[in-house]
Order: C-alpha cells, then structure tokens, then sequence
C-alpha cells in the first residue's frame, strides 16, 4: 500500500501534517495580522475521531511521519487524547508537535506520555523586547520555561524554528546559535515565505549563504540525515550534540524532494502551500462518504499535486495566512 502515495513527479508522500485548530496566543507579524477575526467556526473543526479517521488512512496508503500544528495545537482541548489515538494508528512511526511554546511547560510532560515522539517550537529572539514586536506579546519566558520542562521530560532533540528577517530579528541569529550549542537543540533558520499580506510584508534573507558562514565560524560540518528527513539542509557540532539547519523556500526551493501534505482544522487537504490546489476530505466525510471513497479522494488530490510553489513568479497567488493552512 505504501507505494500508492506516489504523486504524478515520482515523489513519495510519507508525511502529514494535522492543523487541530486555526488560533493562536501569538499575532507574529510574517504570519497573522494584527487584530484577524477571520477564524474557521468551532462547529467547522475536524472532531478528534475524525481526525483519527483521516489520518488512519493516510497511514494505510504509507505515511509514517505525522505532525500536529495550528495555529498554536496546545491551544486544542484534548491534545493529548488525540495523540494517544494517533499512536495506535498501525504503520505510523513518528508523532510530533508543531508549537510556540507559550503553553509547552504544563503541557510537555503529558504530551510525552501520550507518545509523542518529538517537538518543533518557534523562537525568533532571545531578546524581550524584539520577541514581544514579532510575536504580539511579551512572553520569551513563558517559552524558554516551556523549553526547560520539555527537557525535563525527556525530549530529545528538541527543534528551535527561527524565521529569519532583515532589519527585525538578523543581528539575533548568532546569539541563537550560541544558546543552540550551549542548549544541545537542533537550530533550524527559515525564510518567510510570501503566504497572505503578512507573509509578503516579510523581507528574507538568503539563509542559503547564512548557514555556510555560520557553519565555518563555529567549526560545524556537513550532516547528512537521509531522504525524507525534511526540507533543511544541516551541519552539526563534530560531537553531534547540536545541529544548525537552514529552509530555503525562496532562496533555494525544495520542491523536488517535497514529501508532504496538509490538512486543515476542517479537513481540507492542501496539496502544495505555494498553490491554491486542496480537496475537500472534511465536507465528504461530513457527508457520509465511506473510507472507500474517502481514499480515492486522497489518491487523487496526490495525483494533482503541484511540482512546485510559485511565490517568486506569483508572490500574490495565496491569500490565506499561514495559519489557515497548518504551518
């Protein structure tokens, strides 16, 4: 069954991710506007079951990584019970969580018990007052609780996720890569990509050049973490205790290797986040379509699946905000 999430470029789909809710605690400026009202209803949300449901599909037609975002997914009642669903799914190897960390410290603990493998948090500053301009709000030390207590509980290694943008947050990549080492967190620095109004009011920078001189400053060498092991390219401390990583989307596209897709808190399958391209899994689902059906639908929303974004040829194509779509 594993080879039948083969898209139409030769490309395997062995990764989900699971958007459980579209709110956030943070309005950071590259992803959510100031003030956006435009939520999807509560009475639209997948409910756990058929999250389960969708997503024990997916895992019989071969995918094996599944990662749960937002929004901000710790914001969703019941996480915790939906991932110990999840577990249970024959065939899935890795379960992670996509969070900002605002809510990670109460959090981290049973998440780890409920058998989530692994952890990505969003960091764009170790400074206070840079992190509160990005973010909305003046909570880093909610965030570097968050990181201890998922440390304490046995997370290893832990992702950091900074977006990198000129003139707001450059002059903190050192000092991150310094608390990455000191930390023993794998270091992941990411381009904004122009994904609705805010996204476009992102100016990037060349992470591809970055991450070489970043490399060479702190003596880390090349990684190689094998295929399907995502979009970053690594380098790492000789010892292995802490790894940079650098997503180019822009700068150096990735579309050739691209082995995911996304499905919404309403259960709409997005194809590509570069392209308008989704299948509507929720509403058929809703509308009593039997797992037949339901996986004929998957099967051809993966046939039509883009061979890459265009957010350097058409920057204006995607309206929706990053967090419509699950990050």
């Amino acid at each position: 069954m594993s080879a039948r999430l083969i898209d139409s470029f030769q490309r395997r789909i062995d990764y989900l991710r699971v958007s459980v809710t579209d709110r956030c605690d943070l309005r950071c400026t590259y992803c959510m506007p100031k003030g956006f009202k435009g939520f999807e209803e509560p009475v639209h949300w997948m409910r756990h079951d058929e999250m389960t449901r969708l997503v024990g599909l997916f895992t019989s037609l071969g995918v094996r990584k599944v990662r749960l975002t937002g929004g901000e997914p710790l914001l969703r009642r019941g996480l915790t019970d939906l991932a110990r669903s999840l577990t249970k799914l024959p065939g899935l190897d890795d379960l992670s969580v996509s969070s900002n960390g605002t809510q990670l410290a109460r959090h981290a603990r049973p998440l780890k018990a409920a058998g989530v493998h692994r952890l990505n948090i969003s960091l764009d500053s170790l400074d206070r007052d840079c992190f509160a301009r990005i973010t909305g709000r003046d909570c880093l030390a909610d965030v570097l609780d968050g990181l201890r207590e998922a440390r304490a509980a046995g997370f290893a290694p832990i992702k950091l996720n900074m977006v990198v943008q000129a003139d707001v947050n450059l002059d903190e990549v050192r000092r991150m890569v310094g608390f990455a080492i000191e930390q023993g967190f794998v270091l992941r620095l990411i381009e904004p990509m122009p994904v609705g109004d805010t996204g476009r009011a992102s100016q990037g920078v060349d992470l591809s050049l970055l991450g070489e001189a970043l490399a060479r400053e702190h003596g880390l060498l090349p990684q190689l973490l094998g295929q399907g092991a995502g979009p970053a390219r690594y380098w790492c401390t000789p010892d292995g205790s802490m790894s940079l990583g650098v997503i180019t989307p822009m700068s150096q596209h990735f579309c050739s290797a691209c082995n995911r897709v996304r499905l919404g808190v309403d259960g709409t399958l997005y194809l590509c986040l570069g392209q308008n391209d989704r299948v509507p899994l929720g509403q058929l689902l809703r509308n009593g379509a039997d797992d037949a059906t339901l996986t004929q639908a998957i099967l051809a929303g993966i046939a039509a699946k883009p061979e890459r974004h265009e957010f350097n040829e058409r920057p204006q194509q995607i309206v929706r905000f990053m967090s419509q779509t699950g990050g």
